[in-house]
């Protein structure tokens, strides 16, 4: 795993949950309790704004699913960790917590609509009759009777235990899908879940533990906020943001290059948009891969920036001849491309199966040439790198000076790296490059 990923699984859950553990297992726990009724209600007071704030009903109603099974649990224990009632909420809590995390992971998104809060409401009334039946003392006596010899067991039934495993599972393999930090918050906020259940169901303890699951999943939802909005959503690389923002950080000495898909448009109207998003993510992989410590960034478009600090625009040009061969030498297999040819070969046989008086006269004209199989796709870039100079010294005058060497790469025939020229720095041409790069 890259530093990306290592980074979205240990901030923020991870430094939360290991902070809150070491804290509960520490002297200073008992300084620290009177304390834990006002971080108790500011966390899920803050998570439940947050959610509603951000329009996430998943957030929202996973936090009040915490709220309410805490609470349960707490209410039908009485204070007597081993008594039947207070065996049976902790295994339903148990059950029921990491089944309703995964139920609201698997339900559309809808924000906080009566249409998309209705279910959830639903299931949370439904649930909670059934805990309030079951956790009654005529109801559980035989599980009092059952633990009166066991009373050292573990609160958590084993064959619970592998729900819980199951849900981790399910949110790993979402992180993998989406790449999104509240994934690993959940991972994190379910593992706090097990620690308040099994070591700490009642007491001071479980209201440190069930606080640091919502806190997780509250700075989970600012976090994946945070990468919305500095990531580009559909290549996962740097976005426009934060390309402006590293401008404001630069040092007297770096290079900016910017790179642009060759022939991007015509690659679309060939082969669809979403063979032309599968480019987008192709290329900006291959551009977070650039040596010489290169940041990349999507800018817009097919149109990148990589920015490379402390580093001369002589320098990075042998990184970016690399990356340039890199992305001409890689093919992929179009996903969906079997489909795409058997409908083709269908439509095919139907006109072919049309009677020969009822086709209209074949027009004559060149045949044009087959476009590449598609499962042997490749593109090509072009790129313009700068650096400042007496000329241009403001990072935008650098932009622009990239931007001029790429119209130049263009022009000589795309697929190539063009260095700035130390001519007069022409503020018009970009937008003559723009329009040309089609």
């Amino acid at each position: 795993m890259n530093t990306r990923t290592w980074k979205a699984w240990l901030v923020p859950g991870g430094a939360l949950l290991a902070l809150a553990a070491t804290l509960v297992n520490s002297s200073l726990f008992l300084q620290i309790a009177p304390s834990l009724s006002f971080y108790y209600v500011a966390v899920f007071a803050a998570g439940l704004l947050l959610a509603w704030r951000f329009n996430s009903s998943r957030v929202l109603f996973s936090l009040l699913v915490l709220l309410l099974a805490h609470r349960a649990v707490a209410f039908f224990s009485a204070g007597q960790l081993h008594s039947g009632p207070a065996r049976t909420a902790i295994a339903l809590a148990a059950l029921l917590i990491p089944l309703n995390l995964i139920a609201f992971a698997q339900m559309r998104e809808r924000g906080l609509i009566v249409a998309g809060i209705a279910p959830r409401f639903g299931l949370l009334f439904v649930e909670s009759v059934a805990f309030a039946v079951l956790c009654r003392p005529e109801n559980s006596s035989g599980n009092a009777a059952a633990n009166s010899h066991h009373s050292a067991a573990a609160p958590i039934p084993l064959w619970i235990l592998l729900i819980f495993t199951a849900a981790i599972a399910v949110f790993v393999r979402r992180f993998f899908q989406t790449r999104k930090p509240i994934e690993p918050g959940f991972v994190w906020s379910i593992a706090a879940v097990f620690l308040w259940l099994q070591f700490a169901p009642l007491g001071k303890m479980s209201d440190a533990y069930v606080a640091t699951a919502a806190l997780i999943l509250a700075a989970s939802l600012i976090e994946t906020s945070y990468v919305l909005a500095y990531h580009d959503e559909l290549t996962g690389i740097r976005g426009r943001r934060a390309f402006n923002e590293s401008l404001l950080s630069l040092d007297q000495q770096y290079a900016i290059a910017i790179v642009d898909i060759d022939h991007f448009k015509k690659f679309n109207d060939t082969y669809g948009h979403d063979t032309g998003d599968q480019v987008l993510c192709m290329v900006a992989k291959r551009l977070s891969d650039v040596g010489g410590d290169g940041q990349a960034f999507r800018c817009g478009g097919e149109e990148f920036a990589i920015v490379f600090r402390n580093t001369s625009a002589k320098e990075a040009l042998d990184h970016l001849e690399a990356l340039r061969q890199n992305i001409e030498q890689s093919t992929f297999h179009v996903r969906g491309a079997d489909r795409r040819a058997q409908r083709a070969e269908e439509k095919s046989s139907d006109r072919r199966a049309v009677p020969s008086d009822r086709r209209k006269p074949a027009r004559k004209k060149a045949a044009a040439a087959p476009p590449p199989p598609l499962d042997h796709l490749s593109v090509t870039v072009s790129i313009g790198v700068a650096e400042p100079s007496t000329r241009y010294r403001q990072p935008e005058q650098v932009i622009q000076a990239a931007d001029q060497a790429l119209y130049r790469a263009k022009h000589k025939g795309r697929n190539r790296v063009e260095p700035a020229s130390t001519a007069q720095l022409r503020l018009t041409e970009p937008k003559r490059a723009k329009a040309s790069r089609r």
